[in-house]
């Protein structure tokens, strides 16, 4: 078995390529209101940005069952985690390549396809390096592995649109609200360059190519005889409701901020060109929700776990705040966004390393979030729906975890099925977008009520099947150190 710092060295390799998948995501949100304004677009039709990249993923999950089906076996389990990562890479990268003859012709659906084609890359990469964060290590803190890497992607997410908002506008002090179509190729020409510089580095790398997913099984497991096998992975409750979980949470996550820049621009009056910081503060929220939750993954005392919970948020804060300084946007209007980021830490210090129990206390912080949102105007307005961000910060690895918890070898079939479901980041911000044509965009924001409702039931029902299955949560929680 690997030393610990070698496994921190190969799992440094593994995170960047979840840096990308914040980068690309976060950037879209820059893409959509400049497409709607170029293309003379509905809110529901700009929406399309959303659907194309994020309907990618079940596409490619779909593809994925199928090959393995077909082949008789997992893919992964046969052609390797590293070697599959690499392959997704270079999908990304062959998308990109479609922006400069989009650009060139100024074609929709030709930029359209070229996220789609980004999105399988994406598809098959997340199948394979999720499952592989949890492992790369002791199983007790697979979780925390799986926040901290979701804390890099937000990293990737906090200076994609301020990049992005750059090469399209140009600095703050031009003042241009215009976007031409032909300044979006040349960042995602360079954003192909370096998926490929990183699948490069992925192939010469240590990261394992193959996991013993029936052992991680065993581990979890409160009894010491394996856990039964239930002959298909859709036996499983908590993969069952899980994949409908990640559906919804992806949905809210994206479609509150994929809606956040009409509310910005056509409710309050903001300028397009002056939405990035608020675009990125979003993002930057999951970045500071996650290295709170990551504080678990460091094998240190109690007492300095708690104090990493205490002190990490902030730091990512400061990072938020020095990026969008440095890129010459005026920060001191979000000094006080520093309150709600204490509400997130109390919720997080509550849940006490539970999965369950912080996807609960979360789901009822976003809920209370958006009424706030929907219930007022200016700046309160703002930092409720921004703060949509930092309650949604910890679900994904709560919910993956949830899911795939004791399913022995049908980790890969669940995981695929997981990932299938992210097509709710763009169905459910087409269907936000069409009530927000319908009614307003300030309203529309009820369907976000209802997605955290769901995870909220999500929570309290799979917490029972896994106690039913013989996996006790406060146990894997207390083995961390909580």
């Amino acid at each position: 078995m690997a030393q610990p710092q070698t496994r921190w060295a190969q799992f440094g390799v593994l995170i960047t390529v979840f840096f990308f998948w914040g980068f690309i995501a976060a950037s879209n949100d820059i893409l959509i209101p400049v497409f709607k304004k170029a293309f003379a677009l509905s809110q529901a039709q700009s929406q399309l940005v959303s659907v194309s990249f994020y309907v990618a993923y079940t596409v490619g999950a779909l593809l994925y069952s199928g090959v393995s089906r077909a082949s008789g076996g997992d893919l992964l389990q046969r052609i390797g985690y590293r070697r599959g990562i690499v392959l997704g890479l270079l999908l990304s990268a062959a998308g990109t390549l479609l922006f400069y003859p989009a650009a060139n012709s100024g074609s929709f659906a030709l930029m359209l396809s070229g996220l789609f084609i980004v999105g399988l890359g994406f598809a098959l990469q997340q199948i394979a390096a999720n499952p592989l964060a949890i492992v790369m290590g002791n199983p007790a803190t697979g979780a925390q592995r799986l926040t901290l890497a979701g804390g890099i992607n937000n990293l990737g997410t906090t200076v994609g649109p301020l990049l992005v908002s750059l090469a399209i506008f140009g600095s703050v002090t031009a003042n241009n609200d215009v976007a031409s179509i032909e300044s979006v190729k040349v960042p995602y020409l360079v954003l192909g360059a370096a998926f490929v510089l990183v699948a490069l580095l992925l192939w010469l790398s240590a990261v394992p190519d193959h996991i013993d997913l029936d052992a991680l099984a065993r581990e979890e497991a409160v009894a010491a005889a394996p856990p039964a096998d239930r002959g298909s992975a859709f036996a499983y409750p908590q993969l069952a409701l899980g994949m409908l979980a990640i559906f919804v949470y992806v949905g809210v996550e994206v479609s509150t901020i994929s809606n956040l820049p009409a509310y910005l621009h056509e409710g309050l009056g903001i300028q397009t060109h002056r939405l990035a910081p608020y675009v990125s503060l979003y993002w930057a929220s999951l970045m500071i929700g996650r290295w709170t939750g990551a504080a678990g993954a460091f094998e240190v005392g109690a007492t300095a776990r708690r104090l990493l919970t205490l002190v990490l948020p902030f730091l990512a804060f400061g990072v938020y705040l020095a990026v969008n300084a440095i890129a010459r946007h005026d920060v001191s209007q979000f000094f006080g966004y520093a309150g709600v980021i204490v509400v997130m830490i109390a919720a997080t210090l509550l849940s006490r390393g539970n999965p369950a129990r912080m996807l609960l206390y979360f789901a009822l912080c976003g809920i209370a979030a958006l009424l706030v949102g929907m219930a007022t105007t200016g700046k309160i307005s703002i930092f409720a729906f921004i703060s949509v961000g930092l309650f949604c910060s910890t679900m994904w690895p709560c919910i993956f975890a949830l899911a795939i918890t004791g399913l022995g070898r049908h980790t890969n079939q669940g995981s695929s099925l997981l990932i299938m479901m992210i097509m709710g980041g763009g169905l459910v911000s087409w269907a936000q977008g069409a009530l927000a044509d319908a009614v307003g965009v300030h309203a529309s924001f009820w369907v976000g009520v209802a997605c955290f409702a769901y995870l909220a039931f999500y929570a309290l029902r799979t917490a029972r099947a896994l106690r039913a299955q013989g996996i006790d949560l406060d146990r894997l929680a207390a083995q961390r150190g909580h």
